[in-house]
C-alpha cells in the first residue's frame, strides 16, 4: 500500500538512496533538506529524484516542519550534521542541529497532532563509544576511553577496566551500555533516545537504526568530515596517500548504503520493529588500513597509506556489529560484499569531483589541541 512519506535529510548520501527506493516502491515521497554547504555546496544535487517533492528548509524551522509534515504518514529522520572531529570544536552547531533539530521535529509532531504511523530514526554506532571486549579474567567488559597518558605513549590497545590487562574486541550488541566519546555521538544518542521516548509516550511506532560505517556512491568527497571511505577516496584520487590515525589496525564494520536502505525499508514494513533498536552492519570487521589498501588498489596507485601514529579526540579503537537481532527479527541480510561495494564507491569517486581538504582538518585539530 502506498504511503505518504517524509525523509528529512533526503538530499544527503543515505537519504537520497532511501528516497529512490521509496519512489520505486510507489510511495509519495517528500524531502526536507537545507542543502548544507559543507555537503552540497549550497545547490541541489543532480542525483536527486525528480519524482519526489523537494522542500528546501531547516529541520529547526517550525514553519518548514509543518509544511513538510502535512498529510505525512511515515517519517524517516535522516537529517543530521556528521563529523566526529569537527563536532569537538563546533559543539553548539552539532547539538543545535542534531539534538535541537530533532526536538523541534518531535515537538511539532505531538503538539500539532500529526497522525504519524511510523517514525524511523537514523542513529549511529558512535553512541556505543568503545565496542565490546573480552578479558581472559573478567569475561565481557566495557572499557572507558583510553587515557591521554596512554595515548601519548603510543599504546593504542584497550585495557580491562578491572585488571588493566589488554583485552580482545568482540562483536558489539545492542545491549552494550552507551558511552559516547564525541559531541557528534552524544547528539546521535539524543536523537535516538528522544524519538523512542516520545514514540512510546504518544503511541507512535518508532524504530532506531544504529548505522555502522556506511559507504557508497553520493558521499561528498570534498567534505573532510564525512565517512572515512570518502575521505580516503578524495586523497587517493588527488594523488595523495590516505592519512591514518593510530597504527591503522583499529577495526570497523563497513556497510554499503544499499544495505542500509534495505534495513530502513524493513523497519518501516515490519510491526516487529516497533520501539526497538537495531545494529545495521555486516558483522564482518576490517582494519582501517585494510580499507585504505582496497581503495588504493582500485585507483591503481603505487603508494602506501600514511600511518601518522596520532590520536584524534573522540575516536575509539574497535567497534563492529553483532547483527543477530536485526537478522532474526527483521530478516535482514547484507547483500553487498566489501569488494563489490568498494568497487561501486570507486566508480562513483573516479568521476565525481573531490577536493582534498584533509590538511585543513589536520591544522584545525592541531590548533584545538585535539590531535595527540
Amino acid at each position: 500500500m502506498s504511503k505518504k512519506i517524509l525523509v528529512t535529510g533526503g538530499a544527503g548520501f543515505i537519504g537520497s538512496h532511501l528516497v529512490d527506493a521509496l519512489v520505486e516502491e510507489g510511495h509519495e515521497v517528500r524531502i526536507l533538506d537545507n542543502l548544507e554547504p559543507q555537503v552540497h555546496g549550497n545547490k541541489i544535487p543532480d542525483y536527486l529524484n525528480h519524482e519526489a517533492e523537494f522542500i528546501r528548509g531547516d529541520i529547526r524551522d517550525e514553519y518548514m516542519l509543518r509544511k513538510a509534515l502535512k498529510n505525512i504518514e511515515v517519517v524517516f529522520h535522516q537529517a543530521a550534521i556528521v563529523g566526529v572531529g569537527q563536532s569537538m570544536y563546533h559543539i553548539n552547531q552539532y547539538m543545535d542541529i542534531n539534538t535541537q533539530g530533532t526536538a523541534k521535529l518531535l515537538d511539532v509532531i505531538v503538539n500539532d497532532n500529526y497522525d504519524i504511523e511510523k517514525l524511523v530514526v537514523a542513529s549511529s554506532m558512535s553512541i556505543y563509544g568503545e565496542g565490546e571486549y573480552v578479558c581472559e579474567e573478567h569475561n565481557t567488559v566495557y572499557p572507558d576511553v583510553r587515557t591521554r597518558s596512554q595515548l601519548e605513549a603510543r599504546d593504542w590497545d584497550v585495557k580491562c577496566p578491572e585488571c588493566e590487562k589488554k583485552v580482545k574486541p568482540q562483536y558489539t550488541g545492542e545491549n552494550k551500555p552507551l558511552h559516547p566519546t564525541s559531541i557528534y555521538a552524544i547528539s546521535k544518542r539524543d536523537q535516538e533516545e528522544m524519538c523512542l521516548v516520545i514514540g512510546r509516550a504518544y503511541g507512535i511506532p518508532t524504530v532506531a537504526l544504529r548505522y555502522f560505517n556506511g559507504y557508497g556512491p553520493r558521499q561528498a568527497l570534498s567534505n573532510p568530515y564525512t565517512g572515512v571511505c570518502a575521505i580516503f577516496s578524495s586523497r587517493i584520487k588527488n594523488g595523495k596517500p590516505p592519512l591514518i590515525y593510530e597504527d591503522g589496525l583499529q577495526k570497523r564494520d563497513f556497510i554499503s548504503v544499499h544495505d542500509i536502505v534495505t534495513a530502513n525499508l524493513l523497519a518501516m514494513r515490519k510491526k516487529e520493529a516497533d520501539y526497538e533498536v537495531f545494529n545495521v552492519g555486516t558483522g564482518e570487521p576490517i582494519t582501517i588500513s585494510g580499507v585504505a589498501d582496497i581503495l588504493i588498489k582500485l585507483y591503481e596507485k603505487d603508494f602506501q597509506p600514511e600511518v601518522i601514529s596520532k590520536y584524534r579526540a573522540g575516536d575509539i579503537r574497535h567497534c563492529y556489529a553483532d547483527i543477530s537481532k536485526i537478522k532474526s527479527i527483521l530478516g535482514f541480510e547484507p547483500e553487498y560484499s566489501l569488494t563489490d561495494g568498494m568497487r561501486e564507491l570507486y566508480q562513483w569517486g573516479d568521476r565525481a569531483f573531490g577536493e582534498d581538504n584533509s590538511q585543513k582538518v589536520q591544522e584545525e585539530l592541531k590548533i584545538k589541541s585535539l590531535l595527540t
